[in-house]
């Protein structure tokens, strides 16, 4: 909703969001049963330790919500890592980090797709992986070449919906533990510790992957010019979305590992899905199943767009060719190019990784922009800042050393295709730059965009 501004000078944004309205926001955009797709990929990575391993990321998630909201309050209009890296430390930077952001959406779709594919063939088997690949790589691309988008009261049904399923995992799950309860006290601790199976560098692994599960707080920065007291409100929410999101991401996997403690499924991207099986019958396998695989089915094209979206940002600025990847379709208002460009990508990407890899990927890209803020944060608050106190020097600092911690935490293969994509960044910078003998001009160096 918009109002005239007091100087005439053009509509403007009204601030009606209050701060209930902002987490709600930020739990939809995460959604509620985020750990369940990537839960049988953390334990096999972590050995189980799969409530440790979200409980690592949840604190480093803390700290860099504190770095976004902040950097919110300083630019209002940008909300985005490579905006804030871009305007506080530098331009070519803040087209490394943009680079690294284009990894993180690709990513986003491929793994969606792949996990809606392995859910859609547990209710029908008789169609192979490839088929309902290509069908839903092509019904996102052509739900946002049309300009489809799920409306946030759209958004707001499906995560209540979640809950619904959510409250009938937890119940089914309590039941079994009460019918089939666990040999001693010991056994109520191991998916937090489990001796037998311990490993520092499998944790580590596997909260490399567990970030995952609190992708897509930083949104709640976008929406700074509609907030009460943003200065205040930003910040608090964004923190409180990752306490509520870790909190309940830690007692679902909590109860899915008590219920398996092993960590060998049927299929492993499922993996839920046959928790839940295990807990309450068919009935809940196939209620999960489906709730998940319709939830995905929306992030899967709302990521598909982001994606899309953010190759515009980056061609507007000419970070990247502007003659193709600004292009606007002037029927459906959409950058249709970047549209079929991803859904091409998507295509090839389902056949090449894993959901495990995928998601591992996503998040090497993911990683790199966290950094990228706590590091604008430190900049501007710390380094740039005549208040140089301690939680200006620590906070940020601590988000950024978490990040890191994560992101040298990914496997190898993860790493290794990272530092390719991220090499062939920079040698197109150093192309379109006249080998840095030119400025790297990646965004405009304001403050009102």
């Amino acid at each position: 909703m918009s109002v005239n501004q007091p100087d005439g000078s053009g509509p403007g944004l009204r601030r009606v969001l209050g701060l209930t309205s902002l987490v709600l926001y930020g739990i939809i955009l995460i959604q509620p049963t985020a750990p369940m797709p990537l839960f049988g990929a953390a334990a096999t990575l972590a050995k189980g330790h799969v409530v440790t391993t979200i409980i690592i990321g949840m604190i480093g998630m803390m700290f860099t919500a504190i770095s976004y909201g902040r950097m919110a309050n300083v630019y209002p209009s940008a909300g985005s890592a490579y905006a804030y890296v871009s305007r506080e430390i530098h331009p070519s930077l803040g087209y490394f980090i943009g680079w690294g952001m284009i990894f993180d959406y690709v990513m986003n779709p491929i793994i969606c797709v792949i996990w809606i594919s392995k859910a859609a063939m547990n209710l029908i088997p008789e169609i192979p992986f490839p088929v309902y690949a290509v069908f839903f790589t092509l019904l996102f691309t052509g739900m946002n070449l049309r300009g489809i988008e799920s409306s946030s009261r759209t958004n707001a049904v499906i995560a209540a919906g979640l809950g619904v399923v959510i409250i009938l995992f937890l119940g089914a799950a309590v039941r079994y533990l009460i019918i089939n309860p666990p040999a001693g006290i010991s056994e109520w601790t191991r998916p937090f510790y489990d001796p037998q199976t311990f490993s520092f560098n499998a944790m580590s692994a596997g909260a490399s992957l567990a970030v995952l599960t609190y992708i897509g707080f930083d949104g709640i920065s976008t929406l700074s010019e509609e907030v009460k007291n943003p200065r205040r409100n930003i910040l608090l929410a964004s923190v409180l979305v990752c306490i509520i999101t870790g909190t309940l991401a830690s007692i679902q996997v909590y109860f899915a590992q008590m219920v398996w403690p092993g960590t060998s499924f049927p299929d492993q991207d499922t993996a839920f899905c046959y928790v839940a099986g295990k807990a309450g019958g068919q009935w809940l396998f196939h209620t999960v199943n489906f709730a998940l695989l319709i939830a995905t089915i929306g992030s899967g094209s709302g990521a598909h767009l982001g994606a899309g979206r953010l190759l515009y940002g980056m061609g507007r600025d000419n970070a990247i060719p502007k003659k193709f990847f600004a292009y606007v379709n002037p029927k459906t208002q959409i950058p249709s190019n970047n549209i079929i460009l991803v859904g091409a990508i998507v295509l090839i990407g389902v056949f090449l990784v894993t959901y495990s890899l995928g998601a591992q990927l996503l998040n090497f890209g993911a990683l790199i922009a966290f950094m990228g803020v706590n590091a604008s944060a430190f900049t501007h608050y710390f380094i740039n800042s005549k208040q140089r106190n301690f939680w200006n020097f620590i906070a940020p600092l601590l988000g950024f050393s978490i990040c890191l911690y994560l992101w040298i935490s990914l496997g190898v293969p993860a790493k290794i295709v990272g530092i390719v994509w991220l090499s062939c960044g920079v040698l197109y910078g150093a192309y379109r730059t006249s080998w840095f003998r030119k400025p790297m001009q990646f965004a405009e160096l304001n403050n009102n965009e």
